[in-house]
């Protein structure tokens, strides 16, 4: 759409491709980057850090967003304005269900919004769903992971937290992060095929803290479930059934 640099990711349609992979935590683009070959540094500005490569022949991707609904959403906004049409999120989650363990991954068949931004977007009602082309691939590789409805909010330290996890584990939840539903709805409404795969890294009602610390640790369980998740993008992104 625009040769011009995006001003918070710094893409253009120099990129040269349909799809991309999305991530939080920038250290995860360069994890990515060891699946990929023929690796080029794109740009690193704010929380936007990006690389291009190749997975099998498929040009793709990989840019981190940061934390959280607002970032996501404007960095799928501007893969939309660079002629991105695929972008599946490979982030963490924390389990809403017990029997869910460490590593396991969730993917996402719809997400409740409980996040400020998409609000801004469309009302309540509207439903924040994947893609069924790509769903249908997550099912081809990865049969085995944990499927159904997730939650995306906006913060950890309300005081009225764990009630709130609660009453959504009540409901069948089975998994929460934070930058699903924007890239959900604001995909939807841009006209991209999107999908969140994401690695448990906190046991349902366990420690935040240390669940999010043993990942940075490199635990082996979640270390597995990072590579895991990011291999499964890679996978769907580079399905010949996607061509054409």
């Amino acid at each position: 759409m625009t040769e011009e640099k995006q001003p918070h990711t710094q893409l253009t349609t120099a990129i040269d491709t349909d799809s991309a992979v999305i991530v939080g935590d920038p250290a995860r683009v360069d994890k990515a980057a060891e699946f990929l070959d023929d690796v080029s540094k794109w740009a690193f500005n704010r929380e936007y850090k990006s690389i291009i490569g190749n997975y099998q022949g498929k040009r793709i991707l990989v840019m981190s967003t940061g934390i959280g609904a607002p970032s996501a959403g404007i960095g799928v906004e501007e893969l939309h304005n660079v002629n991105v049409q695929k972008v599946i999120r490979v982030g963490s989650a924390g389990a809403m269900q017990n029997g869910i363990g460490l590593g396991e991954l969730i993917i996402g068949e719809g997400v409740v919004r409980d996040d400020g931004l998409t609000q801004k977007y469309v009302p309540g009602i509207y439903p924040a769903v994947p893609s069924f082309k790509l769903m249908a691939l997550a099912h081809k590789y990865a049969p085995d992971a944990v499927y159904g409805i997730i939650r995306s909010h906006d913060g950890f330290y309300m005081d009225d937290n764990a009630k709130n996890e609660a009453f959504w584990s009540s409901k069948g939840i089975v998994g929460a992060d934070m930058e699903s539903g924007a890239l959900m709805t604001i995909g939807r409404q841009r006209g991209m095929e999107t999908l969140s795969i994401l690695n448990n890294v906190v046991l349902y009602e366990g420690d935040l803290a240390a669940g999010v610390n043993d990942l940075v640790d490199g635990d082996a369980l979640m270390a597995k479930g990072e590579v895991s998740s990011l291999k499964l993008a890679f996978d769907i992104l580079s399905d010949k059934s996607l061509e054409g």
